[in-house]
């Protein structure tokens, strides 16, 4: 088994598979399984910024502001850099694997069908858990703006049972104990909620309705067709790029550069206590490769979109965190809404009410670029048996993956009804941050391959002695936090760092012994280092996820592997 759980299926394979199109055994001779090709290096980067460019920059820059002070500006572009290794790395899979799938089909041609399961499992968590936290964060944005209409929706309908509850709980303590200064505005709402829901006792009719309907819309729209998806997000993008700029050009002229002093109040480690948000925010960006076989010239504008859009995006977010830190102190952005919070500070409450509608377009958009991606990673692991045939049906006149939107759609919206998320950002970063760590490793195991005219080729740099000079480097100038990492109380908690101390020393070695390539290497690094910086519990939360996944995969998919079928099939 040892051998066969890490069968490869090569490039050539991959592509004659999508070329030929799919067979549906459960219904035979029906139409081509081809999706429909449309889209080009314009819509995959506009696609690409309307995933980035969204709760990062109107909810989680507020926490990260908070804890990071303007030197937030240096994790955004720390993050880029990281994204930017990863990115490069996308880059020359999809223009050797222009298919849907995104890091799971790489993975599969690279390290085998067994790591593929894992990065497809790891992706599914990574998708349906990000969406269903911007389905909740657009809910919050929907009601705030209803409220601006002086249309107020009944508090029990637009958020989660276990919030109304906690807050119930925590209103009373504080009033019994005479800490009613304590009560936030925000738990008063939560209680409110609770006090008026209908029901009896601990039974009481709670549940978030906004995000419910959000995600039913946004469903329908990706079922319906990639050109329909196309053009409403290139509408909503073009006004929250526009929207954005805006904000940046006003935000200039109520600067006080006296804000950005100190640049960095808590230190480096303060800044990096936003990376989980901050890394959230641009995890969208590698969506678009799950697009691959709708887009005309895959292998040309595939690694462009990604590209651009990387680059547009990190200096929106970095113009961006300059602006809210010199506005108003950092001390008072640990708010929700920091762009509108910022505008209502300086008294410009009409620009403040005009970024709440922007908001509700940007996390919509965001929340259809992941609901785009999802199916279409279920549709690739279907087509190889790893998942029932269900997931790979292609609808015939819409042309898009059904049955695997319509459960997206299931899977993101009823838990979006009654959850409540507080580790979201954490365990979606982790998830992501894992796919870019194989992306980057799988590059490495490709073969050599001459570049040909219109693709994208990953540039060599020599990392034989580059890599090993920074290890020594980072060796001199941490040596004391690593020796400190091996003593003291809850060691056990340190295990992501002593991961990533023996994975870069082990990387160096190779660096040298094979000559491998910088640039993988690098992204490789850096983005198990921003996963080592991630707490302890949403390790332990990945981890647990991914054992069920190996569950699932040696009593189902293993046995179902169309290419362990082909392996044991007697020629």
């Amino acid at each position: 088994m040892s051998k066969n759980i890490f069968r490869r299926k090569s490039v050539t394979k991959i592509l004659a598979d999508v070329e030929c199109g799919f067979s549906d055994s459960e219904h035979p001779g029906t139409a081509s399984t081809h999706l429909t090709k449309t889209l080009n290096v314009k819509d995959l980067t506009l696609m690409g910024i309307a995933a980035v460019v969204g709760a990062g920059i109107f909810s989680t820059i507020g926490e990260a502001s908070f804890n990071g002070g303007p030197g937030v500006s240096i994790l955004f572009i720390i993050t880029a850099v990281t994204c930017g290794f990863s990115a490069l790395c996308y880059a020359e899979f999809a223009s050797r694997i222009p298919v849907a799938g995104s890091a799971y089909t790489y993975a599969y041609a690279s390290f085998g069908e067994l790591i593929a399961w894992i990065i497809g499992w790891d992706l599914l968590m990574e998708y349906a858990i990000g969406n269903i936290a911007v389905a909740i964060s657009w809910s919050e944005y929907f009601v705030n703006l209803l409220e601006g209409f002086n249309i107020k929706m009944p508090a029990y309908l637009t958020m989660d049972y276990f919030s109304a509850f906690t807050a119930h709980e925590d209103v009373q303590r504080l009033t019994s104990s005479g800490h009613v200064a304590e009560i936030t505005d925000r738990m008063k709402n939560a209680a409110l909620a609770w006090n008026t829901a209908p029901g009896s006792g601990s039974f009481k009719i709670i549940a978030n309705i906004p995000a419910l309907l959000i995600v039913v819309a946004i469903t329908y729209l990706v079922y319906i067709g990639i050109r329909e998806t196309k053009k409403v997000t290139n509408a909503m993008v073009l006004l929250k790029i526009g929207v954005v700029i805006a904000v940046i050009i006003l935000g200039c002229f109520y600067v006080t550069p006296a804000n950005w002093s100190p640049f960095l109040p808590n230190g480096f480690g303060g800044v990096m206590k936003g990376v989980s948000g901050v890394f959230f925010a641009y995890i969208g960006f590698d969506a678009i490769s799950t697009t691959a076989e709708e887009c005309t010239n895959p292998q040309r504008d595939l690694p462009r979109g990604m590209i651009y859009s990387l680059i547009i995006c990190t200096v929106l977010y970095v113009l961006i965190a300059l602006v809210l830190t010199g506005m108003v102190s950092y001390k008072d952005l640990q708010v929700g809404d920091p762009l509108a919070f910022v505008f209502a500070k300086v008294g410009l409450k009409k620009i403040s009410y005009v970024i709440s509608i922007s908001a509700v377009i940007a996390t919509a958009s965001v929340l259809l670029i992941f609901q785009l991606g999802q199916p279409r990673i279920w549709m690739s692991m279907s087509r190889d048996g790893l998942l029932p045939k269900a997931f790979s049906r292609i609808h015939p006149k819409f042309k898009t993956p059904s049955f695997a939107t319509i459960v997206t759609g299931f899977v993101v919206a009823i838990p979006a009804l009654f959850l409540n998320l507080t580790e979201v950002t954490n365990l979606t970063s982790i998830g992501t941050l894992f796919a870019f760590v194989l992306v980057c490793g799988g590059v490495l195991l490709l073969p050599k391959e001459a570049a040909q005219r219109g693709r994208f080729k990953l540039p060599y740099i020599n990392a034989q002695w580059i890599v090993p000079v920074l290890y020594i480097v980072g060796v001199v100038i941490f040596w004391k936090p690593m020796l400190g990492i091996f003593t003291g109380t809850n060691v056990h908690q340190k295990f992501p760092y002593i991961l990533f101390i023996l994975l870069s020393t082990s990387l160096t070695i190779l660096a040298f012994v094979k000559k491998l390539s910088l640039i993988p290497v690098l992204g490789l690094l850096s983005c198990f280092y921003l996963m080592a910086e991630l707490e302890y519990e949403s390790w332990i939360r990945f981890l647990a996820w991914l054992l069920i996944g190996l569950v699932i995969y040696f009593t189902y998919s293993y046995r179902n592997s169309v290419l362990g079928k082909e392996v044991n099939t007697p020629s």
